[in-house]
């Protein structure tokens, strides 16, 4: 089964092909462009923006373990009127400010394990590749100015409007929109350029003196100058559909001539208890907030990938805490697997199936359209079958098989295993060595040196467990 998304640009499921050429196998093309959209710096990201941040990862993640090479891009939008505005609040120049809660949203992605993407460039870097889309646009005739501010012309663009289906959309000629967000369902002409305001940073550009970029052309000028072409995959969430990313194709295609992206794909709305979250509703999270609950990021992590992502995700307390439920029995399952009885016996046929099965149904369902539900039905099946088998003694190769299916499909979901010590075989074999010449303390009656071995290990967050079938180990969570 070959990799498919289902592209909102065509509104249709559809192969992914990157370039738009088809080669022999992933390793054949050249690294998969993505752009997703980041935050805008002005403030902690809450719960919904994570779940995007994190499916993002999932699809580079299964990207690469599918043999694909990524170049992936996000965006930091430090220049809008949000950041301005807490800026000034706040009595900080606009680069301290944003600079401020950059660094504690790349802290809250290395909390929920999202990998380091190749490129983060910020807007106020990109200025130049702003002015380069404008004046192409000034060019075509699809500019025009009022009250200092530049304004795109969507009549003069034939295909406005075809990823968020404008003909259900009411145009309204001649008007135009001044703000960065806004929710209208009619699509208006948008600011590229905003008039130079008080209290306000202000740039300079070939055909204005002041003033600075409006959002959407921010992400444009971003891809242009990272990419230098159309991309594979542009990210982002459904509430960005329209206008931001309509907007972005819009001037990109009209002012470069060529497609912005082949693929689009967006991540649904996240619930908190079955409704928008909100601040006077009491349902408003962010991360950190989840944290000082004492919920893991790790269980964080597992509750956002959970539902399928064109799926809304009803994000509940109830919810984390049946996500560390199944974390902990994954743990439970790693630790037997950790110190399961190994020996030189013959292989079991019924480990090798079942890798075989988890591995073909993971692969399946995650190229469907990245089925994250049929990934983690396939992920517990697997652990239900092989359970059982670690009751008894089983080969090293057998071990060695089901440690490597389960290293193989985290480097996807980042969270079968709580640590990467877990799977350090230096580490399992000094435990296990440790295990032994305690047990032979205790027989010796050589209670001290049984007792500095546990508390060595305890330590170093390694905890034995004494049981009727001998001494179990697990890391400290």
């Amino acid at each position: 089964m070959s990799l498919k998304f289902y592209n909102t640009y065509t509104h249709t499921t559809e192969e992914f092909i990157p370039g738009g050429v088809r080669k022999n196998s992933p390793a054949d093309y050249d690294a998969v462009s993505i752009y997703s959209c980041g935050p805008t710096v002005y403030s902690y990201a809450h719960i919904g923006n994570f779940r995007t941040f994190t499916l993002n990862d999932l699809l580079r993640r299964y990207l690469k373990y599918s043999g694909y090479k990524v170049e992936h891009t996000m965006n930091i939008t430090d220049v809008d009127d949000k950041t301005i505005k807490g800026a000034n609040e706040n009595g900080l120049s606009l680069k301290d400010f944003t600079e401020k809660y950059t660094n504690i949203f790349f802290e809250d992605l290395a909390s929920l394990s999202i990998e380091q993407f190749e490129h983060y460039p910020r807007a106020t870097d990109n200025i130049d590749s702003m002015d380069d889309i404008i004046e192409r646009l000034r060019d075509k005739g699809l500019v025009y100015e009022k009250d200092g501010s530049l304004y795109f012309s969507i009549a003069k663009f034939e295909q406005y409007g075809k990823l968020s289906n404008l003909e259900k959309r009411e145009t309204i000629s001649g008007a135009r929109y001044d703000a960065d967000e806004y929710e209208k369902d009619d699509a208006r002409d948008f600011a590229l350029w905003k008039a130079s305001k008080e209290n306000e940073p202000s740039w300079k550009i070939k055909s204005m003196d002041g003033g600075r970029p409006g959002w959407h052309i921010e992400c444009s000028a971003m891809v242009r100058k990272i990419y230098g072409k159309t991309i594979d995959i542009h990210t982002g969430g459904v509430d960005l559909i329209f206008p931001h990313h309509e907007n972005e194709i819009a001037q990109s295609e009209a002012a470069y001539g060529e497609p912005f992206a082949r693929y689009w794909l967006h991540w649904e709305h996240l619930l908190v208890e079955g409704t928008k979250m909100s601040k006077s509703k009491g349902n408003f999270y962010t991360l950190r907030d989840l944290t000082e609950k004492g919920y893991s990021p790790r269980a964080i992590r597992y509750l956002l990938l959970s539902a399928h992502y064109r799926k809304q995700l009803n994000f509940t307390l109830e919810g984390l805490k049946g996500a560390e439920s199944s974390l902990e029995k994954i743990d439970n399952f790693i630790t037997r697997l950790n110190s399961v009885n190994v020996e030189e016996t013959n292989r079991n046929k019924t480990v090798s199936d079942a890798v075989e099965l988890y591995l073909k149904d993971f692969s399946e369902s995650m190229d469907n359209d990245l089925n994250t539900s049929g990934a983690f039905g396939a992920f517990f099946e697997f652990m239900h079958a092989v359970n059982p088998l670690l009751d008894r003694t089983i080969s090293k190769e057998d071990k060695e098989e089901i440690l490597s299916a389960l290293k193989k499909t985290d480097m996807v979901f980042g969270f079968i295993f709580s640590d990467t010590k877990t799977i350090d075989a230096e580490l399992e074999k000094r435990v296990n060595a440790l295990i032994e010449e305690r047990k032979q303390a205790r027989i010796d009656k050589n209670f001290k040196r049984s007792d500095e071995i546990r508390d060595e290990l305890l330590a170093e967050g390694i905890i034995l467990e004494d049981g009727k079938e001998g001494t179990r180990w697990k890391l400290k969570k």
